[in-house]
């Protein structure tokens, strides 16, 4: 194995195991909110969000090894949402705790 293909395959590597820790994360994230705080901001029920969030990322990490592949890249996408707009809007209205 060549040095440059050495490369790629850590990079994919590191690349998938860190995408599938911002997936794990905004999972985590939606099961500790609480359920009331969710249509309060106007946002979807907790679960909507959790069946989207493990359905994407069932999707984008286990039928997509390739963490540039499209249904990966998608499944990124749906939890950097999550993570960038319901967590900050949620997290304001039960004072930064979960429970």
């Amino acid at each position: 194995m060549d040095i440059v293909s050495a490369l790629y395959l850590w990079t994919d590597r590191v690349l998938f195991w860190g995408l599938v820790a911002l997936k794990a994360w905004a999972l985590v994230d939606c099961i500790t909110r609480k359920a009331a705080a969710f249509p309060a901001v106007d946002k979807l029920t907790k679960p909507a969000w959790l069946t989207i969030l493990v359905l994407s990322g069932l999707l984008g990490s286990w039928l997509s090894p390739s963490p540039i592949g499209p249904l990966s890249l998608i499944s990124t996408i749906v939890a950097a949402v999550y993570l960038a707009d319901v967590r900050p809007a949620v997290r304001e209205i039960t004072g930064g705790s979960g429970r």
